[in-house]
């Protein structure tokens, strides 16, 4: 019996079923063998009526943007296949994040401090053979998801939001003033919130393979030593498989959650969640000091999350994708809960502005999932983190690159650190880094350039000069701001989407 078998057989339920299952879902990933579903058809009819603004499909994150919504007053419903209900694993997230709870009038002050489960500082970045970097208040907050979701749910239903509750979707027709949504609800909008394997997001892909892929498995346990800080990119190991691993921990709330994951590109040979997991638990205990033998094992998690360098763009009028589905994520994240929280705000407006100015054509909705320079220059540092199946380079050459780059950021202060540690690119910190790294360990830098290819590195260069010219932009539409707030409603609607894309694509969004 493997590790794996003999620690998830411990463990209620089929779980070990479950780890096999996501790896043949990701085999025909990789193997570009996945079937690609037609579940949208469009057709010239009205409908003449509608009963909703919005349905959002997929409720676990969709609930955020559905509540949002019906305190701001548009009608909508939510459908999830099963009960809405949270996860048992905490969602790891920084406080600052969570004050748009507050601002949109979606938790009280109470009720955001209850639904704080676990806290912890300060947090380690560390690379084997290198030196540690120490910050606080960086995903440290851990949020209970079964409190959060079910306070989110009655705060929805008492504004008057309708919930489905075991109701998969299945289909979905577009009309001209509206979409019928499994021959049964009729919608204004619909909004798939179903994450990156969504049959609408399939269909509109196409069977187009990821660009990347981010495995990820990990476990909560107990019977570690006290230990009431966290690792939020740690690594201890040299390249192994064709694989850099990193590790993350952080303390929970009846036991210790410890991930590890690595990226990859999509290559049929590469290995899957089960070779990752063996790994993770031969591993574990030269990472936490502990033999397995002395954990008391409560969970396990694993995933997979594939990464695509363009946001999607729906061929359908009337269809927004959000979160995971837009594939909008940065390829160095897990997306999930942090994205979704992150883009709260800006979605929740510039949803609530197409629906009053009627902006629901593809062109239109697609502003509201734009391409953002802070994001794709983040392409250029998962590929400095991960290898090709058949390259050879040497095997500590990703831990040295890391742990000089993190030297020079916290040399430059937590201006430069925090916001990228939190998955925010800014212009400013990132050619700081790029400088003074440059300069101190030119040897290092000039390896990376073979590692990633030319192409990857000139591709790179183009979203790096976006985002200056992005940072810049958005400073303009900030002078521009009081002249701009007189537009008529259609073209104001524009001009925010136009403000929101330099906002974020710039990391202007980021305050500490």
């Amino acid at each position: 019996m493997s590790l794996t078998e003999n620690v998830l057989s411990q463990l209620p339920g089929n779980v070990l079923g479950g780890l096999r299952q996501g790896d043949r879902l990701l085999a025909s990933l990789k193997e570009g063998t996945a079937s690609v579903p037609m579940v949208v058809k469009e057709t010239q009819q009205p409908l003449s009526s509608v009963d909703w603004d919005v349905i959002i499909c997929g409720g676990t994150l969709g609930i955020l943007l559905g509540c949002a919504l019906a305190v701001k007053g548009v009608r909508v419903a939510l459908m999830e296949r099963g009960i809405l209900r949270g996860r048992e694993q905490e969602w790891n997230i920084s406080r600052k994040e969570l004050q748009v709870f507050l601002e949109l009038n979606l938790l009280s002050d109470a009720e955001l401090e209850q639904a704080i489960a676990t806290k912890y500082n300060p947090a380690r970045v560390s690379f084997f053979g290198g030196t540690e970097v120490w910050v606080r208040d960086v995903l440290n907050i851990g949020v209970d998801p079964i409190y959060l979701l079910e306070t989110l749910k009655q705060r929805f239903l008492a504004s008057g939001g309708k919930l489905f509750e075991n109701t998969p979707f299945t289909e979905a027709v577009v009309h001209p003033d509206g979409v019928m949504v499994n021959n049964q609800f009729k919608t204004r909008l619909l909004i798939d919130a179903m994450g990156h394997l969504s049959p609408i997001t399939r269909q509109a892909r196409q069977g187009e393979k990821p660009d990347a892929l981010c495995l990820v498995v990990g476990t909560c346990a107990q019977g570690f030593s006290e230990n009431h800080t966290g690792d939020l990119l740690l690594s201890f190991t040299p390249v192994q498989n064709q694989c850099q691993y990193f590790w993350e921990a952080f303390p929970a709330r009846d036991g210790r959650t410890t991930y590890m994951f690595t990226y990859m590109d999509t290559h049929p040979q590469r290995l899957g969640l089960e070779a990752l997991f063996e790994d993770y638990l031969r591993l574990m205990s030269e990472y936490q000091g502990v033999e397995l033998n002395q954990l008391t094992f409560k969970r396990a998690l694993f995933g997979f999350f594939p990464s695509y360098r363009h946001p999607l763009k729906t061929p359908w009028s009337r269809i927004l994708p959000v979160g995971d589905s837009s594939g909008s994520q940065s390829p160095l994240s897990f997306g999930g809960f942090g994205a979704m929280v992150r883009h709260l705000r800006r979605l929740t407006f510039g949803v609530h502005e197409a629906l009053q100015t009627d902006q629901l054509s593809t062109n239109a909705l697609a502003l509201l999932q734009p391409y953002q320079p802070s994001l794709a220059v983040t392409w250029l540092f998962q590929r400095a983190m991960s290898v090709d199946l058949n390259q050879e380079i040497d095997p500590n050459q990703i831990n040295q690159l890391l742990s000089a780059v993190f030297q020079q950021m916290q040399q430059l202060g937590e201006p430069v650190l925090k916001p990228f540690l939190q998955d925010v690119v800014q212009f400013p910190a990132l050619t700081q880094t790029l400088i003074k790294t440059g300069l101190t360990h030119p040897g290092l830098v000039a390896k990376v350039i073979p590692q990633v290819g030319l192409g990857t590195l000139l591709d790179w260069m183009v979203h790096y000069a976006n985002l200056g010219i992005y940072s810049i932009l958005f400073w303009l539409s900030q002078i521009l701001e009081p002249w701009m707030k007189n537009l008529p409603n259609v073209p104001q609607y524009y001009w925010n989407r136009l403000v929101d894309t330099w906002k974020y694509g710039s990391g202007s969004d980021y305050s500490d």
